[in-house]
C-alpha cells in the first residue's frame, strides 16, 4: 500500500466492508461525515482498521482535520512514506 491509488482502493474497500456503503458512493471528493454519514465512532473504527493495515496509527489530532476521503488518503500516504 504505497501509492495514493493503492491507499484509495484499500480505503474504499474498508469503507464498503466496515460501513456497508455502496462502492460508487466512495470517491476522493466524498465527505466522510456528510456524504458517507460516518460518525465519530465510525471514524475510530476506521483509524483502527488503518492501523491494522499499515501497522501505524494516525494520530487522533491529525484525523480531526480530515473531512474527505482524499484527506484520509493523504494522511495515510504521509504515514506510510519512509522518513526523508
Amino acid at each position: 500500500m504505497q501509492t495514493r491509488e493503492d491507499i484509495f482502493n484499500t480505503l474504499r474497500d474498508a469503507l464498503v466492508e466496515l460501513f456497508e456503503l455502496e462502492p460508487e458512493r466512495v470517491s476522493l471528493e466524498s465527505n466522510l461525515y456528510q456524504d458517507l454519514e460516518i460518525d465519530s465512532i465510525d471514524a475510530v473504527d476506521l483509524i483502527d482498521h488503518i492501523k491494522r493495515q499499515t501497522g501505524k496509527k494516525i494520530a487522533a489530532e491529525e484525523f480531526k482535520s480530515v473531512r474527505t476521503v482524499s484527506d484520509v488518503v493523504e494522511a495515510v500516504y504521509r504515514l506510510v512514506q519512509p522518513a526523508a
